[in-house]
C-alpha cells in the first residue's frame, strides 16, 4: 500500500471518528417523562416528609421544624381565591399573590411560544397550574419566637401602599401577627427583569426577637420545555466563593441527605456577593442578596412532592423592641439577555467590553459573574467573543444573517495569514507532483528511499507538507463555538433572516418534499427522520460550495481515492441538514471565501485551477479497462 493510500484510509477513518464521537456529544435531545416517579430517599433521623407543599414552608433549620404546612389541594384552593397585586411594565407582566405575598405569575411580553404565536412565554407559575414555578419570602424564627408568629406561605398580607407593581411604582405588603411584632414587604421592578425585595420588621413588644430572612425559588417537577441535551446546562446555577456551580435536574435528585434537613440538599457554607437560581435555555429565575451581603446557599429536592427548590438563607438579625430591622434582596426572573445580564454585573469592562459599548457604573448591583449565567461552554474563550461580535454586527446591520456572514469575513481575515501559507504550500505541491510520480519510479519499493527523497525535495522548495492542516484544525473550535452561540443564546432565538429563513437557530424549514414551499403538502417534522433525508435549500447550497471547493483540483487518479471524495460533499450536505440555519450560512460563506482565497492565491503562484474543466471531468463516464 502505498502512501497516498494508506494516508487517505487513515483520514477517512479519522473522519468517522470524528462524526462518531460528535454524535455521542451532542445526541438527539431526549425527553424525558415528567410524570416519571422520583427517586426514593434515605431515611434520616428528623420527621418524615409528607405530600405536602414543603416549598411553600420556610426553611427547617436545626432549631425546630415549621408548622405543619397545607397540602397542595389547599394551597390551590386558597391561590386561586386570594387578591393579587398586578405587575406591568415594557417587558413583563403578571400578578403578586397576597396569600404568601408570592412572585407566581410572570410572563415575558417581548417573547412568544413560536414564532408563529401570538402566546408569550409565561416564566412563573401559581400552584394549581401545570408547571408550578415560583419565589418567596420569609422569615425563619429563633428562641422563643414559633412559626405561627412569622409570615409562612399561607400569611394573608394586605397592601399598605401602591396598587399595581411597575417600574415606577413600587408596591409595600403589610402584616401584623398581633403578638408584637409588624411584618412589611416592599417590592420594586426596574424596567428590565430585576425585583428588589426589602424585608423589614417592626418589633412593638418589650422583649428582644431573633429572626433569619430567606428567599426561596421553587419549581414542582421537570419543566415541560426542559432541552435535556448534552451540550446546554439546565438546572441549578450559582456563583459560590468566586466559581461558577451548576447542577442539573437528575444530579439534584441524587443529593445527600441532610439530617436538618429531611429532605435531599446540599448547603453550602456562608458567602458573600453569591446568587443562585433556576436556569433554562433561555430563561432564569435567580436569588441575588445585595452587594457584600453573607448568605447560605441550599439547594434540595423534595421527592414526595416533586419539588426543585433553591435558597438563599441570611443570618439571623437581632430586632431590639421599638426597634425596626430591613433586609434588601434581588430576583432576577426573565430572559438572559446578554446586554441586560452584563449591565446587573457591571464590573469593569475591560478593553474587550469597552470596543463593545460596556460601561461601568459604581452604584449599580454589581453581580458577580453574571454574564457566566448563560452557558458559555468549554470553548467560553471563543464563545463569548463570538457572541459578542456577533451582537455588535447585528446592532449595527440590523439583520441577524448578515451579522453571521459579517463574522466569517472577519474571521476568515483573522486567519488569513495561515490560510495564505497553506494555500501556496498546497499549489507548491500541485508542482511538485510530477518530480513525486518520478521519485516513486525511480525508489520502487524501497520505502525508506522514498521517504529521504520526499523529505530532501520538500526542504529544497521549502515546502511543508502539513501546512495545509493548520487552518483546517483552527476551524474545528471556532465552528463548534459558533454553534455553541447559536444553540443557547436568547439573541439567536426567532433571529429571522431573509424569505423562509425566519429562525436561524431552527433547521432549514424548506424541504425536497415539496419542491421548496411551490407544492401544498407539508414539510416532515423537523424532529422525524424524514427531515434528514428531504433537507431544504441551504443544505443542498452548502453541499454545491463543499463540491466546488473541491473542483479547485483535479480528481485523484486513485480510482478508490476519487470515489471517496466524490461522495463526501454530498454525505456533509445530509448529515448537517439538521444543524440550526445560521450555522449553515456561517458554513456556506466560509466555504465561499476560502473558495474565493484559494482560487486568487494559487493563481499567485503560477498554478491556474481547472474549475470548468475539473467539473467536466467529473461528469464524464470512465471508459472500462479493456480486458
Amino acid at each position: 500500500m502505498d502512501d497516498q493510500n494508506r494516508n487517505l484510509i487513515l483520514a477517512t477513518g479519522l473522519s468517522f471518528v470524528v462524526i462518531l464521537v460528535w454524535f455521542i456529544l451532542f445526541p438527539p435531545p431526549e425527553i424525558e417523562d415528567p410524570n416519571a416517579l422520583p427517586p426514593e430517599t434515605a431515611e434520616t433521623g428528623t420527621a418524615p416528609v409528607t405530600d405536602t407543599d414543603i416549598a411553600l414552608t420556610p426553611p427547617i433549620t436545626a432549631e425546630g421544624t415549621p408548622a405543619a404546612a397545607e397540602t397542595e389541594a389547599q394551597t390551590e384552593v386558597g391561590l386561586a381565591e386570594a387578591a393579587r397585586v398586578p405587575i406591568e411594565s415594557d417587558v413583563v407582566e403578571g400578578s403578586i399573590s397576597l396569600l404568601g405575598g408570592r412572585i407566581d405569575d410572570l410572563s415575558l411580553r417581548n417573547y412568544t411560544t413560536e414564532i408563529d404565536s401570538d402566546e408569550i412565554v409565561r416564566l412563573l407559575s401559581p400552584v394549581g397550574t401545570d408547571d408550578p414555578y415560583y419565589a418567596l419570602y420569609g422569615w425563619t424564627p429563633s428562641g422563643s419566637i414559633s412559626y405561627d408568629e412569622v409570615p409562612t406561605s399561607n400569611t394573608p398580607w394586605e397592601i399598605e401602599t401602591g396598587d399595581t407593581l411597575t417600574p415606577d411604582s413600587p408596591v409595600t405588603l403589610v402584616w401584623d401577627n398581633d403578638n408584637g411584632l409588624i411584618f412589611r414587604r416592599t417590592i420594586e421592578l426596574d424596567e428590565n427583569y430585576m425585583f428588589q425585595v426589602t424585608q423589614s420588621v417592626e418589633n412593638t413588644g418589650e422583649g428582644d426577637v431573633n429572626l433569619a430572612p430567606y428567599g426561596i425559588v421553587a419549581r414542582h417537577g421537570l419543566p415541560s420545555d426542559l432541552q435535556n441535551f448534552f451540550i446546554l446546562h439546565e438546572g441549578v446555577v450559582r456563583k459560590v466563593d468566586g466559581d461558577l456551580s451548576e447542577i442539573s435536574y437528575d444530579n439534584i435528585t441524587e443529593l445527600d441527605v441532610v439530617t436538618r434537613e429531611g429532605v435531599p440538599a446540599e448547603v453550602v457554607d456562608v458567602e458573600a456577593n453569591g446568587w443562585i437560581g433556576f436556569t433554562d435555555k433561555y430563561w432564569m429565575t435567580t436569588l441575588i442578596p445585595g452587594n457584600d451581603q453573607p448568605f447560605v446557599s441550599v439547594t434540595k429536592y423534595v421527592p414526595n412532592a416533586d419539588i426543585y427548590q433553591t435558597e438563599a438563607r441570611l443570618p439571623y438579625m437581632v430586632v431590639a423592641a421599638g426597634e425596626t430591622v430591613e433586609v434588601t434582596t434581588n430576583l432576577f426572573a426573565g430572559a438572559k439577555e446578554a446586554e441586560v445580564i452584563r449591565d446587573y454585573e457591571n464590573r469593569e469592562p475591560g478593553w474587550l467590553g469597552a470596543v463593545f459599548g460596556a460601561e461601568h457604573d459604581p452604584e449599580a448591583l454589581q453581580v458577580e459573574r453574571f454574564i457566566d449565567s448563560i452557558d458559555w461552554g468549554w470553548f467560553y474563550f471563543l464563545t463569548k467573543p463570538i457572541f459578542w461580535m456577533l451582537h455588535w454586527l447585528n446592532a449595527a446591520i440590523g439583520n441577524m444573517g448578515w451579522a453571521i456572514i459579517g463574522l466569517t469575513f472577519i474571521i476568515k481575515a483573522i486567519l488569513f495569514p495561515l490560510a495564505y501559507k497553506s494555500y501556496v504550500s498546497m499549489a507548491k505541491m500541485k508542482e511538485l507532483q510530477p518530480e513525486m510520480e518520478k521519485l516513486k519510479e525511480s525508489a520502487g519499493d524501497d520505502r525508506e528511499k522514498m521517504q529521504r527523497g520526499m523529505m530532501e525535495l520538500y526542504k529544497k522548495n521549502k515546502v511543508n507538507p502539513a501546512g495545509g492542516c493548520l487552518p483546517i484544525l483552527l476551524q474545528i473550535p471556532i465552528f463548534f463555538s459558533l454553534y455553541k452561540v447559536i444553540f443557547v443564546t436568547l439573541e439567536l432565538r426567532h433571529a429571522p433572516f431573509f424569505g423562509w429563513l425566519n429562525d436561524l437557530s431552527a433547521p432549514d424549514s424548506s424541504s425536497i418534499i415539496n419542491l421548496f414551499g411551490l407544492l401544498p403538502n407539508a414539510a416532515p417534522d423537523p424532529e422525524s427522520i424524514m427531515a434528514l433525508i428531504f433537507i431544504g435549500i441551504l443544505p443542498i447550497i452548502l453541499g454545491i460550495s463543499m463540491w466546488l471547493q473541491q473542483k479547485l483540483n483535479p480528481a485523484p487518479t486513485d480510482p478508490t481515492q476519487a470515489a471517496i471524495f466524490a461522495w463526501l460533499p454530498w454525505v456533509f450536505m445530509f448529515m448537517l441538514g439538521g444543524f440550526a440555519s445560521g450555522l449553515l450560512v456561517y458554513w456556506i460563506a466560509n466555504n465561499t471565501l476560502t473558495f474565493t482565497q484559494q482560487y486568487l492565491i494559487m493563481r499567485s503562484q503560477g498554478f491556474k485551477p481547472d474549475v470548468f474543466g475539473n467539473i467536466r471531468k467529473s461528469f464524464q463516464r470512465k471508459p472500462k479497462d479493456s480486458a
